[in-house]
């Protein structure tokens, strides 16, 4: 398994069209997005490469290219303002293998040690994430990779016909 992390620095067509196909992908969207109603669940998001170039204003984004195929995006913010704690010097991620292919075979576990790795080398010393309640492979792999539960966010998002908790993480770096 050859997995590559690529920066992204100019957004292409091509990669807005795969992150576009991911971000309206019915069995993703429940799991990367929080939806306040069933109505937000159906809505479609458009990426674009100027969408990804505002993004890229305040994330730092990789792509995950698994044997040369584009298969998903990590991203980071430093101290954004979703953060539960609000602590100086903390790095919020984001996770999103978006080809089906491509999940349960430990890239998201090496897409967080490369996360990690690229935080700590900015000298951050915490990173926080949030996790909707129904997402258990998520926690699994987090709690696995040493992270503990802070804080929960009641009706955070709407899936499966009800309102679901977010699960706030976070873990100290060396």
């Amino acid at each position: 398994m050859n997995i590559v992390f690529e920066k992204l620095n100019t957004p292409t067509p091509e990669i807005a069209n795969i992150l576009n196909k991911w971000a309206n992908d019915p069995a993703l969207i429940p799991v990367v997005r929080p939806n306040f109603s069933k109505e937000a669940l159906e809505s479609r998001e458009v990426v674009t490469p100027d969408s990804l170039l505002k993004r890229l204003e305040y994330n730092q984004i990789y792509l995950i290219y698994l044997d040369g195929n584009l298969i998903g995006e990590v991203s980071f913010q430093i101290d954004p303002k979703q953060l539960y704690r609000k602590t100086p010097g903390s790095a919020w991620v984001g996770i999103n293998i978006g080809e089906a292919s491509a999940r349960g075979k430990g890239v998201g576990t090496l897409a967080m040690r490369f996360l990690e790795k690229e935080i700590a080398e900015l000298g951050l010393k915490r990173i926080e994430l949030g996790v909707f309640e129904f997402n258990e492979n998520a926690i699994k792999l987090y709690k696995k990779m040493g992270y503990k539960e802070i804080g929960r966010i009641d009706n955070f998002t709407y899936w499966d016909g009800k309102m679901w908790q977010d699960i706030r993480m976070e873990k100290k770096l060396k």
